[in-house]
């Protein structure tokens, strides 16, 4: 038990170490005047690296608008001092609610673009700082920028320059360590969900832009606080510090220590800010060094020097630990392992839907009870994914209605559906890389409690009861599957058949009413197929509604309680597997190959 613990904690005892070491250095004669400075401006750069990887690591968003939100923590902060007061502890709360503001009005306007177009628009936001400060030459100073700004104070008490260093540490290491918490909460796994993809996150009743607009929010708030210190460093806000130039020196911070890291913030912050500044030799190249760094970094690390370092520590174990062999899943002999579903009556009814000229549903519909697996058959193109998507909320039938339990579902969003209790699997499992597999199936029921950001950064009590009662849901889901043996380890690099598996433990995690399994045998081997049938008969049993979209017509026949074949958007049959095998089209169309037609062998036959 304490190695695991003293593994768990060991980084952030190691930063609680240096923070030590740091407050310490000028009192030690560690820390000389030069250094001082040096370090507020790594705590400056390392607080603004973090909100990138905040919004872009962890949620997969690029926005670039870090440096006009740092603009603005710090001409509010030079405003409030000039005419007010310099009192940190006024200043740097009102210097994140700036930020934040800012980032929540760009927001509202951006919350729904993705990619370089959400990189662009964001960006723009810097471009136009100096233009906003020139238009209000009263309170902003102009182009010529705030000057005069007085020393900070403290509780009163005015600081200098020592004092002050010792406030930007602190400040540094404590949002370094509310970003860990963030990050290693359900919000920073829900963040990693989104980042592999929004679909993945509706499906699981996550909001895809509530979670963007969230992570955008608070990646403002290290960025309101570079800002208030920056303020005042030299008493003096230019509108020219905040360009280009910083945009791309941000970017290059937070690549070269690692977009997917808490402290590689800090680690790219002291490159980018000591090597330049430090080495005299390196100065007319570091740029020129730095973009070689970030092209062949780029292509062969993933994360930058951390991970590198995280690499060359996985190598180091393989080395030093015998290799283990890998782990075959077995499922459970106990039935009663399988927890009891709460399965609810699926009527999907004369449902269209036209892409242009083609028809892709032409007023398909079936019926699927609790306790009973309804297979949906067909060639490729024949509806079946279409039909899946409409169930689940991402395409909007032409006409026609989904409803479960009696309610309907068509015209809500996809994540309102997935909280409805709608859970599915997909062709190519989505498994978010950076997550276990126990952190995996627990993003399944992170909507059946409510849990605020502030309380998991802080760690309040709510916050590990929440936790607990995740952890509790996904360890049920895991062991009915025989799965809870994997739970720590790296849910992205299980093979293949595993990682289906690990698709249906969290798509049963949550008590869904239907589950929706798309293509879930595809790709597994003889035993995983014997290991599936099991699983899908015992989560029949205990109530859940199954609806199967197969094309290994032996295991559908094996089974299901009722199979629908769709041809061309329209169901041709709706009947028990038996009568099914014996219709003249399924005859002619899928099995005409076997030698018995009463009882096919052949797997049907993928066409297009």
């Amino acid at each position: 038990m304490a190695p695991s613990v003293l593994g768990r904690f060991r980084v952030p005892l190691i930063w609680l170490v240096v923070t030590v070491l740091l407050l310490l250095g000028p009192s030690l004669g560690l820390v000389d005047a030069t250094w001082t400075r040096e370090i507020i401006l790594i705590c400056i750069l390392a607080l603004l690296a973090s909100s990138l990887n905040l919004s872009f690591g962890y949620a997969g968003e690029l926005a670039l608008g870090q440096v006009a939100l740092y603009a603005a923590g710090a001409y509010l902060s030079g405003y409030l001092a000039l005419h007010y007061t310099s009192e940190l502890l006024i200043a740097l709360p009102l210097s994140i609610a700036g930020a934040v503001t800012v980032a929540a009005v760009a927001s509202a306007v951006t919350v729904r673009l993705g990619g370089w177009a959400l990189a662009v628009s964001t960006f723009f936001l810097v471009l136009v700082v100096p233009d906003i400060a020139g238009l209000f030459p009263e309170h902003l100073g102009g182009f010529e920028g705030l000057t005069g700004i007085p020393l900070p104070a403290l509780a009163g008490q005015e600081l200098q320059t020592a004092e002050f260093y010792l406030v930007a540490v602190l400040v540094t290491a404590l949002w370094l360590a509310m970003f860990r918490n963030l990050v290693a909460s359900r919000f920073g796994e829900s963040f990693q969900v989104l980042r592999e993809s929004r679909v993945l996150a509706s499906s699981l009743g996550l909001s895809p832009y509530a979670l963007k607009f969230h992570a955008l929010l608070i990646a403002a708030v290290p960025a309101g606080l570079a800002g208030c210190l920056f303020a005042f460093l030299d008493g003096f806000v230019p509108p020219s510090s905040f360009n280009l130039h910083l945009t791309i020196t941000v970017l290059a911070a937070s690549i070269l220590g690692g977009t997917r890291s808490v402290y590689g913030a800090l680690l790219g912050a002291m490159l980018i800010q000591v090597g330049p500044n430090q080495l005299t030799w390196f100065a007319d190249y570091a740029y020129i060094a730095f973009g070689v760094f970030l092209i062949v970094g780029g292509l062969l690390f993933s994360n930058g020097l951390n991970g590198i370092a995280r690499s060359a520590l996985a190598r180091l174990r393989r080395t030093d630990a015998p290799e283990a062999a890998e782990e075959e899943v077995e499922i459970p002999a106990d039935t009663a392992a399988m927890p009891p579903m709460r399965g609810e009556v699926l009527e999907v009814t004369d449902v269209a839907k036209s892409f242009g000229g083609n028809k892709a549903l032409v007023g398909a519909g079936f019926v699927a009870r609790p306790g009973e697996i309804t297979a949906l058959i067909g060639s490729n193109g024949s509806g079946k994914t279409t039909l899946f998507n409409v169930v689940s909320g991402f395409i909007r039938p032409d006409r026609g209605s989904v409803r479960l339990g009696g309610q309907e579902l068509v015209g809500r969003s996809p994540h309102a559906i997935g909280r409805a209790g709608v859970a599915r699997t997909f062709q190519t499992p989505l498994v978010p890389d950076d997550l276990s597999v126990a952190q995996t199936v627990q993003s399944a029921v992170f909507g059946q409690r409510r849990l605020s950001m502030i309380e998991s950064m802080l760690r309040l009590p709510r916050h590990r009861s929440t936790r607990s009662h995740e952890a509790a849901a996904a360890r049920a889901a895991l062991t009915a599957l025989g799965l809870e043996r994997l739970g720590g380890k790296e849910a992205g690099a299980l093979p293949l058949g595993t990682r289906r598996l690990l698709e249906l433990a969290r798509a049963i995690a949550s008590g869904p009413r239907v589950v929706l399994l798309d293509e879930v045998a595809s790709g597994l081997d003889e035993h995983e197929l014997e290991a599936l049938e099991v699983l899908l008969r015992r989560l029949a049993g205990a109530g859940a509604t199954i609806v199967l979209v197969e094309h290994n017509f032996p295991l559908v026949r094996r089974v299901a309680d009722r199979v629908v074949v769709l041809a061309q958007g329209e169901v041709v049959v709706d009947d028990v597997p038996d009568v099914v095998a014996t219709h003249p089209f399924v005859q002619q169309t899928y099995l005409a190959g076997s030698r018995h037609a009463g009882e096919p062998q052949l797997a049907l036959e993928e066409q297009s």
